[in-house]
């Protein structure tokens, strides 16, 4: 999809091995909005700390990323570094530093190579000229085994526009930001606040709705930039055009976040995990979120064993209100408990069926009010553990 006025690039700068693409380049040839949100972790990388200050203004025209390091738990030096890599890339554009966004994801604790990062530099801005938002999605990628996109187009006065997100995420993935980078990119003309109102409350439908592991890291960052070069009509609040624009973005972003979900390191199995019932949205998200979390109940879904109680308990703790003498349990339409007690019957061996596929919902109602909420999440594997006991080496 040809989103207006943005170019690509995506380089090899060796910054943790040689011998494949990491550090790329997105840039708007007008000045755009922009908004971003980033990680809850009280421990921030160099990288979310100097973007948190320059997305003040509400405006960005480049964001430049790495793959490899982090940049975390790097002090002074790491923040150095990524003004150094803020000023460079902007030199090389003829913008001000404070027009750039800089992103970094990989190992945390590890100086960032500046002087592979500074030689790189170069390449990266010419190569704007034939590069795609392909190149970026494979360059941003960790323990991703695919690259993560996702993209709409819409209408606002009868003028089309166009709408793409990239992510990259698998491990270290949990609410409220996760360990995993998002960039959107869109050539719709949008007032500041619609455009504000409307990707924080599609960051909260989707990638605040999905965990993988329940740790939340350092770097996670997701970004918007929108700079009006599809010419039409400026969206306003209150509009069908308002409406329909968010509906788009909130599409991308859950798209994108049920991917990194499904890219899960280890992950067999993509579940959905619903709780209605509850007597409100909040305590259903609670309920939720333990049953998505508990490693009890997510080594259950990888071993494929309808353990159903283990579910049960996992609302008990939630901190959610909760009677355990209205609680209901389905594995996709195959109920197992009813008042808070097994459903009898042949309820195991079907149970245990649904947990065979790849994906399946689960389905807990509380019985207490018309609260609801819905998680994604996967199951934990023998892989998991391999892939992070490794990960540094």
């Amino acid at each position: 999809m040809d989103i207006k006025g943005f170019q690509f690039s995506a380089v090899e700068a060796a910054i943790k091995k040689p011998g494949r693409k990491d550090l790329a380049l997105i840039f708007s040839e007008a000045p755009a909005l922009a908004c971003a949100v980033f990680t809850t972790n009280a421990v921030k990388a160099a990288p979310v700390l100097l973007s948190k200050e320059h997305i003040v203004k509400g405006t960005a025209r480049a964001l430049v990323v790495n793959s490899g390091n982090a940049n975390a738990c790097t002090g002074e030096q790491g923040m150095i570094a990524a003004r150094e890599t803020s000023h460079l890339v902007a030199e090389g554009l003829g913008i001000p530093a404070e027009a750039v966004q800089i992103s970094s994801t990989g190992v945390i604790g590890v100086q960032m190579p500046i002087e592979r990062v500074r030689a790189a530099i170069p390449a990266l801005i010419e190569g704007l000229a034939c590069g795609t938002l392909d190149d970026v999605a494979e360059a941003i990628m960790t323990t991703d085994t695919f690259p993560k996109m996702e993209a709409r187009g819409g209408q606002a006065g009868g003028v089309s526009y166009s709408m793409a997100g990239i992510a990259k995420g698998a491990g270290m993935i949990m609410p409220n930001m996760a360990t995993m980078l998002s960039f959107i990119i869109s050539d719709a003309a949008v007032e500041p606040a619609v455009l504000d109102k409307a990707f924080r409350r599609a960051v909260d439908g989707s990638f605040n709705i999905i965990t993988v592991d329940g740790d939340t890291s350092t770097n996670d960052t997701c970004l918007i930039m929108a700079n009006g070069l599809a010419g039409n009509p400026v969206i306003q609040a209150g509009t069908p055009e308002a409406e329909t624009f968010e509906a788009l973005l909130h599409e991308v972003l859950l798209s994108l976040a049920k991917q990194i979900v499904k890219d899960g390191e280890g992950a067999t199995k993509f579940v959905e995990v619903r709780v209605s019932g509850a007597l409100s949205d909040a305590d259903a998200k609670r309920a939720a979120l333990a049953v998505a979390n508990s490693s009890l109940v997510k080594t259950a879904f990888f071993g494929q064993d309808a353990n159903w109680g283990r579910i049960f308990a996992a609302v008990g703790y939630s901190g959610a209100e909760v009677d355990p003498s209205r609680l209901a349990l389905r594995f996709d339409d195959v109920l197992m408990a009813q008042n808070g007690v097994f459903a009898g019957g042949d309820a195991e061996v079907r149970g245990s069926e649904v947990l065979r596929k790849r994906e399946f919902t689960v389905t807990v109602d509380l019985g207490l009010g018309k609260g609801s909420a819905t998680v994604y999440t996967s199951d934990l594997s023998h892989e998991y553990v391999s892939i992070n006991a490794d990960y540094r080496t």
